[in-house]
């Protein structure tokens, strides 16, 4: 991993510049540059941390196995198994806002505290309005995904219903179902590609350092635009992990889901370095800041 320049003062800035020109605030937040050896070390501690979260890790990848099911389910006997394809596909969208109580440990893990399941599902709350738009905005994107493959179905089967059967039988079977294949998984790695971009540091520097959307989003798109290459692979592996986790009828996803969440906060903690102190609050002294000054006499300096 090497470290980017931070940018240098703008000549504008000099002493001799019209004092009325605005300077540009200092950067708060360094971009490193990765190798492809990184991400794997990435899975590497994602790994380690998987065994040492013991309780809490598993008991959160079990969780994704059980929604996996509860919402399979819920699909078919609702008749809406036609929505199981499209659901899954959104899955990989909404991932980076199910992991936040992963990260959560590892951060735990990395302060050496001892990982908690129950302090994992409320990890949100640390930063809670700007990591609940997050999820809200990776939502939509998912809502809007499932929607355009709905669509997608209709235009290219016109005179088809839409149900599991027939989206199965018609997509494997039929040249117009390999145009819908085609069209559909374009359209599916676009909206993957926007999460993606949006989403590969942000919420872990959201959950860390309590920053706003805006700010996380930038750094995250400021990593993708430094490290394209080898965050390429990074979202290739991501797809694999979830991918087999899925194939598995969803129990693989006991172990590759806390294995992503895991390893995305050691990609968080990688590629960015804060370059301001973490802001703490000293209790002690808000609650008494100097014990001397209740003695003091009225009047004495």
């Amino acid at each position: 991993m090497e470290m980017e320049d931070v940018p240098s003062p703008s000549p504008t800035s000099s002493p001799t510049s019209s004092p009325a020109e605005p300077s540009r605030p200092p950067p708060r937040f360094q971009v490193n540059r990765i190798v492809m050896a990184d991400v794997f070390g990435w899975l590497a501690a994602g790994w380690a941390d998987y065994r040492h979260g013991g309780i809490a890790s598993l008991s959160y990848g079990l969780i994704f196995v059980v929604s996996g099911y509860v919402l399979t389910i819920g699909l078919v006997q609702m008749d809406m198994a036609y929505l199981i394809s499209p659901m899954i596909g959104g899955f990989l969208l909404v991932g980076p806002i199910l992991g936040i109580g992963l990260c959560d440990i590892s951060r735990d893990l990395e302060r050496g505290k001892p990982p908690s399941l129950s302090s994992a599902l409320v990890a949100f709350r640390h930063n809670g309005f700007h990591i609940l738009t997050a999820g809200l905005v990776l939502m939509i994107f998912m809502m809007i995904w499932v929607r355009i493959a709905v669509l997608i179905f209709a235009i290219t089967f016109p005179y088809t219903s839409i149900s599991w059967h027939n989206m199965v039988t018609h997509a494997l079977t039929t040249l117009d179902g390999a145009m819908f294949l085609a069209l559909g998984s374009a359209v599916g790695a676009g909206f993957a590609v926007l999460a993606f971009v949006f989403g590969v540091v942000s919420l872990p520097l959201m959950l860390d350092r309590k920053e706003d959307i805006f700010t996380a989003a930038s750094v995250s798109l400021r990593a993708v635009s430094l490290n394209r290459k080898p965050l390429i692979g990074w979202a290739a592996l991501i797809v694999l992990f979830i991918g087999s986790g899925l194939a598995t009828v969803y129990l693989g996803l006991l172990v590759t889901m806390p294995l992503i969440g895991h390893a995305t906060w050691h990609a968080y903690r990688s590629m960015v370095t804060p370059l301001e102190p973490e802001a703490t609050l000293d209790l002690e002294c808000l609650r008494d800041p100097d014990p001397d000054l209740d003695k003091a006499e009225p009047g004495t300096d």
